[in-house]
């Protein structure tokens, strides 16, 4: 066999066995049913398919934007490449796949053939993604549908969010695993115009709605290829933009801003905390730090004195605002930004300015980064009852 039929073998078994797991986790999602377990059945998988279905069609649409246009451009470049996830029983969520992605093969040449290829995969993805949002929320079950996973809720009625998500309600029950879907601006907008109120999921039971859950993951995947930083696809459009030394100063103040963020919402570095475990915590967080702003390609001292004074001011926070909290899951992101996609984005070899059309699409593309932005995009708690 030639090696191209080879690749395109190995892509579309990828493909297949993504499709699988994305499946898989949708039914665990919804309903909480592993494939592991016994009594799986060809119906449990078949109503993952809502999920599936949604969130690789947003996917294949992106990757195949980037692909369309890098062949417009005469740019060699591989068909996408899917990132199975598998379902893991030791796993609470899992979404099942860990994007897409292509290779380019030949190196785009100027600033705009890079600013074309990286917009290109955003852009077309979110107009799907926008439509099947649109859709999700015209198309809203009745109040009643979470009785079906909960049957427990309907004596508490309309209002049974104010009781099942308390601290007594946890005690009585033995604890319980508190799973919260964040927001992002397109679906509040879409909640407050297109959607029945009183159908509206609740933000911790937004997993048993498939549709609706795979558009926010799909939209939050563009939001992470939109990060204005290195080569990802915002890179690429801030660099088109606003050039190589203007994108560098954005680049490294979103990166920094991403860090303190991020480093406010971890519970390891607490003054409060007990002494051995506050001096393991700030060694490690220190050395997390360190490799992280490497990334910005400083000299060691320098990269020493960020590192420093990040983790002062994090320490301060702690010390002095307790009650100010970040979100720690970005900081998982921001260290694979820092430490293996780089933070600056590479000088092309040929620079010249974007026409008017690449001006408004590139400020369009920000735009999108904005309604997709979620602050805290899950949050896991385990509810104890106790103080």
């Amino acid at each position: 066999m030639h090696k191209d039929q080879k690749r395109l073998v190995f892509q579309v078994a990828l493909f297949i066995v993504t499709f699988l797991c994305t499946t898989a986790a949708g039914t665990q999602w919804a309903y909480g049913k592993l494939v592991f377990d016994p009594d799986y059945t060809w119906k449990d998988f078949s109503n993952g398919l809502a999920y599936s279905i949604p969130l690789l069609l947003i996917l294949t649409v992106h990757e195949f934007g980037h692909y369309f246009v890098a062949l417009y451009h005469k740019v060699k470049t591989s068909l996408p490449y899917y990132i199975p996830f598998p379902p893991m029983p030791f796993l609470p969520v899992n979404i099942g796949t860990m994007g897409a992605v292509i290779r380019l093969r030949s190196k785009p040449r100027s600033n705009v053939e890079n600013f074309d290829i990286g917009i290109a995969g955003p852009l077309a993805g979110f107009i799907v993604a926008l439509a099947v949002t649109f859709y999700g929320f015209q198309t809203l079950p009745p109040p009643e549908y979470i009785y079906q996973f909960h049957p427990e809720y309907e004596q508490y009625g309309p209002g049974y969010a104010d009781v099942v998500y308390s601290k007594e309600y946890a005690k009585e029950h033995g604890g319980m695993l508190d799973v919260a879907i964040g927001s992002n601006l397109l679906f509040w907008l879409f909640e407050q115009t297109v959607a029945d109120p009183a159908r509206v999921p609740n933000a911790h039971e937004m997993m048993h709605y498939p549709l609706l859950l795979a558009c926010y993951i799909a939209l939050f995947v563009t939001c992470l290829n939109l990060l204005p930083i290195g080569q990802l696809d915002g890179g690429h459009v801030v660099y088109g933009l606003f050039g190589f030394k203007t994108h560098r100063i954005i680049a490294r103040v979103f990166f920094l801003v991403l860090i303190f963020y991020a480093g406010l919402g971890l519970p390891y570095i607490d003054p409060r905390l007990p002494q051995k475990e506050l001096f393991f915590g700030i060694a490690g967080y220190l050395l997390f730090l360190f490799f992280a702003f490497k990334g910005l390609r400083l000299s060691r001292r320098d990269t020493a004195m960020y590192t420093f004074l990040m983790f002062g001011v994090h320490f301060l926070m702690k010390f002095f605002f307790p009650a100010v909290a970040g979100y720690e899951g970005w900081i998982v992101f921001a260290f694979i930004l820092g430490r293996f996609i780089g933070v600056e984005h590479p000088p092309s070899e040929i620079e010249q300015p974007l026409d008017s059309n690449r001006v408004i699409l590139g400020w369009i593309a920000l735009l999108i980064f904005v309604l997709c932005f979620s602050p805290a995009p899950l949050q896991l708690a385990i509810i104890t009852g106790q103080e």
